[in-house]
C-alpha cells in the first residue's frame, strides 16, 4: 500500500439502504485500498459507529460523530471546521457527495453525479446548490461519472474543463454471471415468468409516472424494485428494496430493462443489464447515450407512445445481446480508480 497518499473520504453515503451513490462509494475505495491510505468519515451522529463496521477491507472509519446538517451550515458561511480537524492529517480530502470539505492543506477533490438538484430543487436541500458551488471553486479537481456530466458542471457551474476527471463507473463481475430467479423466489416476489423492469427510486426524475402512463395491456407486467413498499396493483408488481444477489437475479429474468429517466449521470442499472444479457430501453438523454453506445434503444423523454413503441421493439427485436455483453466489460471499478487517482494527482501538485 503506497501509505504516503493518505486520503479522507466522505464515506456517509454507504449508511442505509444503497444507492448509487452508495455503491459508487464502496466499490471506489475498496479497489482504492491497495494504492493508497483510504480514512472514511461519516458525517452522521446515528450512523457514526455503523460506518466502522462497514469499512471495506484496507480501509477504516475515523472522526467524531457530527451531523450533516450542523456541518453544512457551517462550511455554507465559512471554512470551519476543516476536515483535518476532523479525520487528521491527509494529503488529498474527497467528496464523494456533490461537497467537498474545507480543508486546511489537504487537495480537494469532489464528486459530481449529475446536476438535476440545479433544475428541481425539491430533490436536495436548499442550500446544497450553494455548496456545491463553492465545492467545485475549492476543488483542484472535480470528479464526474460521464463527459455529458463534465460538458454541463463546466458550462453551468463555471468550472474550467481542464480540471474535471471523468470518472466512469463500473459493472461488478457478477453481473456477467447472474442468472434468473428460481421458481421459489419467483412465487415468493409474485413475478410472472415475463416482465418488464423498472430499477431505482419513485419520482419524477427517474420518469417512472411516464412509463406508468406508456404501459398497457399488451405489454408483459411491469416489476418495480426500489425503496417503495412491496405490493402489487394490477399488472405492476413492487419488489421492494432487494439485497445485490436478488436484485442481479432480477435483472437477469427481466424481458427488459426500463431507465425513462429524465435526467441521468450515468445509468448504472443500463449497463448492469446490458452484463446480463437483457435488453434496455432508456430515454435519449446524453450520459445514456454516451454509456450504452448504441446498444440500447432510446426514446425521446415524455413521448409515452414513443417509449410504448420501444418496449414493443426491445421484445420483439432486440439488440445484440453479445455486443451488449462487451459494451458493459469496458466499465470495470478497477479504471475507476486509476481515473480517480489522476485526480487525486492533480490535487496534490
Amino acid at each position: 500500500m503506497a501509505t504516503d497518499l493518505r486520503v479522507l473520504v466522505d464515506g456517509t453515503p454507504l449508511l442505509g439502504q444503497r444507492t448509487g451513490i452508495g455503491r459508487y462509494t464502496s466499490s471506489l475505495v475498496c479497489e482504492l485500498a491497495s494504492t493508497a491510505d483510504i480514512r472514511l468519515i461519516g458525517f452522521t451522529t446515528r450512523g457514526w459507529r455503523r460506518l466502522r463496521s462497514l469499512a471495506p477491507a484496507g480501509t477504516r472509519a475515523v472522526g467524531p460523530p457530527i451531523p450533516a446538517r450542523v456541518l453544512r451550515k457551517l462550511w455554507q458561511h465559512g471554512a470551519f471546521p476543516p476536515i483535518e480537524l476532523l479525520g487528521g492529517p491527509a494529503r488529498v480530502v474527497h467528496g464523494t457527495n456533490f461537497v467537498l470539505p474545507p480543508s486546511i492543506r489537504a487537495g480537494g477533490v469532489v464528486t459530481v453525479h449529475d446536476l438535476a438538484f440545479l433544475d428541481d430543487p425539491s430533490l436536495a436541500d436548499q442550500d446544497l446548490p450553494a455548496l456545491v458551488r463553492s465545492s467545485v471553486r475549492r476543488a483542484r479537481a472535480v470528479c464526474t461519472p460521464t463527459a455529458a456530466v463534465a460538458d454541463a458542471v463546466s458550462t453551468r457551474l463555471d468550472v474550467p474543463r481542464e480540471k474535471i476527471v471523468v470518472t466512469p463507473l463500473g459493472v461488478d463481475p457478477e453481473w456477467f454471471s447472474a442468472t434468473p430467479m428460481d421458481s421459489t423466489l419467483r412465487v415468493q416476489y409474485g413475478l410472472p415468468s415475463e416482465y418488464l423492469l423498472f430499477v431505482g427510486a419513485e419520482g419524477p426524475r427517474k420518469g417512472l409516472p411516464g412509463l406508468l402512463r406508456a404501459h398497457g395491456p399488451d405489454l408483459p407486467p411491469l416489476v418495480i424494485a426500489g425503496p417503495a413498499d412491496a405490493g402489487r396493483h394490477g399488472e405492476v408488481i413492487r419488489t421492494g428494496y432487494l439485497p445485490d444477489d436478488r436484485l442481479r437475479s432480477l435483472v437477469a429474468g427481466a424481458s427488459a430493462l426500463v431507465l425513462p429517466s429524465r435526467d441521468e449521470g450515468f445509468g448504472l442499472p443500463a449497463l448492469e443489464a446490458l452484463a446480463c444479457g437483457v435488453p434496455v430501453v432508456c430515454s435519449d438523454l446524453p450520459a445514456l447515450r454516451e454509456v450504452t453506445a448504441g446498444q440500447a434503444i432510446h426514446f425521446r423523454y415524455g413521448d409515452p407512445t414513443a417509449l410504448h413503441e420501444a418496449l414493443h421493439r426491445a421484445l420483439t427485436n432486440p439488440p445484440n445481446a453479445a455486443t451488449g455483453r462487451t459494451r458493459a466489460r469496458t466499465f470495470t471499478w478497477q479504471n475507476c480508480a486509476e481515473k480517480t487517482l489522476t485526480a487525486y494527482h492533480r490535487a496534490t501538485t
